[in-house]
């Protein structure tokens, strides 16, 4: 099961993490894993080049994590809002099949 977890705090975004497998299909087959791929480097490029936002990204082992150590700007808070309507809409069509889980996104406030 791939799983993404949204930072915030005070309803602000703080950065996000993408980790796992969706298993909706064989690797290289799976248009879940490749939907929610898509969703989050595509945000990260389009942050990285129409936001001039500083993040720190990290990836291992098909996990990538983001973090925003400043307050963000409008454009990057539409580009991950956009971001989170794509994955809201995977999680609603592909989350759970037939008692199997592939995706779930999460939320994780703190302060």
């Amino acid at each position: 099961m791939t799983t993404v977890v949204i930072y915030k705090s005070n309803n602000s975004y703080k950065g996000f993490r993408c980790t796992g497998h969706a298993g909706y299909a064989a690797s290289g087959s799976d248009i879940v894993c490749a939907s929610i791929s898509v969703l989050v480097i595509n945000t990260l490029n389009a942050i990285e080049k129409f936001a001039n936002e500083r993040m720190d990204v990290t990836t291992k082992n098909g996990m990538i994590e983001c973090h925003f150590p400043n307050e963000i700007n409008d454009k990057t808070i539409l580009l991950l809002d956009t971001m989170v309507l794509g994955l809201k809409d995977i999680e609603k069509n592909y989350g759970k099949q037939n008692k199997k889980s592939y995706f779930k996104l999460m939320v994780e406030e703190f302060s």
